[in-house]
């Protein structure tokens, strides 16, 4: 029991962490957990989050295979680099050796548009043809394709 509440308490930690930003004498910008006790940091407001929950719905946002059939859909993951559950997906899509292409949303601007214009509001979410997984989950992933 004694250590399920530290466990607890580290992620309850681990979540709660903070980015802060400032400007040295040379005009350089930095980042950092930690602000410095020189400098007056300023807190980085971040919006993205991860999906804790799995959500199915359809979308618009539809992208046909070459054919422009719906059988065959192709994969779309909007993403980040610090997701787990966004490394998940990517590690099943490699083990079960399913082609996806990946838009990472903080590295490219017109696939952070694209996701806003979709009113997501956390990573990953997963595009297969007309359906949409915000969050990833194995089992439902698979259902996604039949």
């Amino acid at each position: 029991m004694k250590w399920f509440a530290i466990l607890l308490f580290s992620i309850c930690t681990l979540s709660q962490a903070q980015i802060y930003t400032w400007t040295d004498e040379n005009g350089r910008v930095h980042y950092g957990d930690k602000p410095t006790d020189d400098v007056n940091a300023k807190t980085v407001n971040i919006e993205v989050n991860s999906y804790t929950n799995v959500t199915y719905e359809f979308t618009d946002f539809y992208v046909p295979n070459r054919e422009g059939r719906p059988h065959n859909p192709k994969v779309i993951m909007y993403s980040t680099s610090w997701c787990g559950y966004c490394k998940k997906a990517r590690n099943y899509f490699h083990e079960n050796n399913i082609s996806y292409v990946e838009y990472d949303i903080e590295k490219d601007e017109k696939a952070h548009q694209q996701y806003k214009n979709m009113g997501a509001t956390g990573v990953p979410v997963i595009l297969v043809g007309k359906r949409r997984m915000n969050g990833f989950n194995a089992a439902g992933f698979e259902k996604m394709l039949n």
